[in-house]
């Protein structure tokens, strides 16, 4: 049988995956059609924007999770929302916020090992309006998504 998976797990990472309607019915004891019509209601209003998987990223190759703090340069900080959404845009990145007090934002990021985040850092520093960076390596994550692992 042919080998899809990392095609599914980059599927599964841009959303495409889809609530599964006849179990939550069952569970709230509710019929199928009010559930996929209070879905559909949710997702035309905004409040879901994308269905995800939650990973155990040890398993896809992408155990190795950094919160990387960036401090802009003052220029760059006049217009925060460019530089953090053309950073978000990295494929390793998983999470971006623009935050208030030291740092200017915080990063998620996950690569397979040190050395792939080595590279993903080496390409953010060498963007205009990075001023400087610091690193927090995560050892073992415990929650993701609202899901105990």
């Amino acid at each position: 049988m042919k080998n899809i998976r990392p095609k599914l797990i980059e599927l599964f990472k841009q959303g495409y995956c889809t609530p599964q309607i006849a179990r939550i019915a069952r569970t709230i004891s509710e019929a199928s059609a009010t559930i996929h019509y209070n879905i559909k209601k949710l997702e035309t209003e905004g409040a879901i924007r994308t269905y995800k998987a939650v990973f155990d990223y040890k398993n896809i190759g992408e155990g190795f999770c950094v919160y990387l703090f960036v401090k802009l340069t003052s220029k760059a900080g006049a217009d925060p929302d460019t530089i953090v959404t053309e950073i978000a845009r990295y494929g390793e990145v998983e999470s971006a916020d623009l935050l208030a007090g030291e740092w200017d934002m915080i990063l998620k990021v996950r690569t397979k090992d040190q050395d792939d985040y080595y590279d993903l850092l080496k390409a953010i520093l060498a963007r205009e309006g990075v001023e400087k960076t610091s690193s927090l390596i995560s050892l073992k994550q415990v929650k993701a998504e609202f899901v105990l692992l």
